[in-house]
């Protein structure tokens, strides 16, 4: 099982802050969980798709395409944010 978190205006549009999924060969990186998010379509295509400037993080670490997710990991997703 890994746990799904959302941020900012991800967690607003997708009506959701967490969730938890079962891990599996589908959810194994980070890309590959993006990929099985965006297939439930709609506004999760919109928000979590190739064009979609989304960060994610594993475990509290910045995370990239590639970086595995293990089973019983937390994987957050959130918008870049800019300082001033």
């Amino acid at each position: 099982m890994i746990r799904i978190r959302y941020f900012a205006r991800l967690r607003e549009r997708l009506a959701t802050s967490e969730e938890q999924l079962d891990w599996s060969a589908q959810t194994a990186t980070v890309a590959a969980l993006r990929r099985q998010l965006c297939a439930r379509g709609g506004v999760w295509a919109e928000m979590l798709g190739a064009d979609a400037i989304v960060l994610a993080a594993v475990e509290q670490d910045l995370a990239h395409p590639e970086t595995p997710i293990l089973d019983g990991q937390e994987v957050a997703f959130f918008p870049p944010v800019t300082g001033g």
